[in-house]
């Protein structure tokens, strides 16, 4: 019989009181927040549903159901929540390619998030919407309306701050007057990314220098020196020397891919359980994707604290929204606009299979049995009330 692997919410469980000792005076409320919830997610501290149980399929194991912290950054509490946005997004999708294009931001200029995470993230937002919506525009490019839907990762494989967007954008848009649909003519991404990278640059620079300006930045320790106005001035025109990167990847083969990527992107946290490999000895084992080394999945080894402290770097403001969807996929206007994108199209109205169904329906083949590891773990109701005791 193969031992458990441990989860996020041991390690904080376990380093908890390290962890505080050598952080807890820097982490704000959001993160003191996130930490108890992911800690407390599914155990006694949040109380359980006496009536329910889950048990082994096979050996007939049994554990009381405790109640799920529901946080947005607990690795256990994004299913349900991804099921429910997919079934949504499902009749959203149009019979047109559709592209995956990532904008980072620099190093530089990503780690000013460390304590302005509000400010710059709307501000990849803005910047990121501006650039795709104003060149697919421009009749030299594509001259349509576009939509897109753009997520918020902050993160890379290694936990260290790297804040990007993922966009998923329609391989077209509404022509002028919304009298067609122009489509993209290549079937590589139909806007040149060298284009796009310089776009990007300035518009990001342009509001993130309105924003120090305005007083809306802030700085403190070991960026300090930025709140000079010339130390600031002199890392913006550093980092408009600088290349800005957006990669642009082939188009989807199709729907089913489109919503496959959806379902693996969205609801992403900083790392998930099943990335974890052990916990002894105040040290915590992951793997990794080296994309700098060839994409090779490797194992990483960090002192618990180290492991916990860049978790908590991920923690998003409060009320933060890190899935938009903008033009023609924009909230305020979305439906009509996708009748009409719909109409030009010639394509009949979406018919969704319920992305909620299939997850309320299908087999737990990833919940297996701690105790057997050939079993299954399902929910079960009893006719009696049990001891949790």
């Amino acid at each position: 019989m193969s031992e458990r692997r441990p989860e996020v919410a041991d390690v904080f469980r376990t380093y908890e009181k390290d962890f505080f000792a050598n952080w807890g005076h820097v982490l704000n409320a959001e993160q003191r927040k996130a930490f108890a919830a992911i800690r407390d997610c599914r155990t006694a501290a949040l109380g359980g549903h006496v009536e329910y149980v889950e048990q082994c399929d096979e050996c007939g194991h049994r554990v009381i159901s405790y109640n799920s912290c529901r946080n947005r950054h607990c690795p256990k509490c994004q299913a349900m929540a991804r099921a429910k946005w997919m079934a949504a997004r499902e009749a959203e999708l149009l019979p047109v390619p559709y592209f995956h294009v990532v904008f980072t931001l620099p190093q530089q200029i990503g780690a000013l998030a460390l304590q302005n995470a509000r400010e710059i993230y709307t501000i990849l937002f803005r910047a990121t919407a501006e650039t795709l919506l104003t060149i697919s525009a421009d009749p030299k490019r594509l001259g349509a309306a576009a939509g897109f839907l753009a997520v918020l990762h902050t993160w890379g494989q290694n936990l260290h701050l790297h804040p990007h967007l993922h966009c998923v954008v329609p391989g077209g848009g509404i022509g002028p007057g919304g009298a067609c649909w122009i489509g993209c003519r290549k079937q590589s991404f139909f806007l040149p990314v060298r284009v796009l990278g310089s776009r990007f640059r300035n518009m990001f620079l342009t509001y993130l220098r309105e924003a120090f300006d305005a007083g809306r930045l802030q700085f403190h320790g070991e960026l300090t020196a930025l709140n000079r106005a010339a130390a600031f001035a002199a890392l913006c025109n550093r980092a408009r020397r600088m290349k800005w990167i957006v990669h642009a990847k082939p188009p989807f083969g199709g729907q089913e891919q489109v919503l496959k990527y959806l379902a693996r992107y969205t609801h992403r946290v900083a790392i998930s359980n099943r990335r974890i490999l052990s916990m002894a000895d105040g040290k915590v084992a992951f793997l990794w994707k080296d994309y700098a080394g060839g994409s090779r999945t490797k194992p990483m080894t960090l002192h618990a604290v180290e492991f916990i402290r860049r978790f908590l770097l991920h923690i998003l403001p409060a009320g933060f929204v890190r899935i938009r969807q903008f033009g023609f996929l924009a909230n305020r206007a979305r439906r009509k606009k996708l009748a009409l994108c719909r109409e030009l199209l010639g394509a009949p109205s979406a018919t969704p299979r319920s992305a909620l169904a299939d997850f309320r329906d299908r087999k737990p083949d990833e919940k297996r049995c701690p105790v057997c590891r050939t079993g299954h773990m399902i929910l079960i109701r009893l006719p009696l009330r049990i001891d949790s005791s």
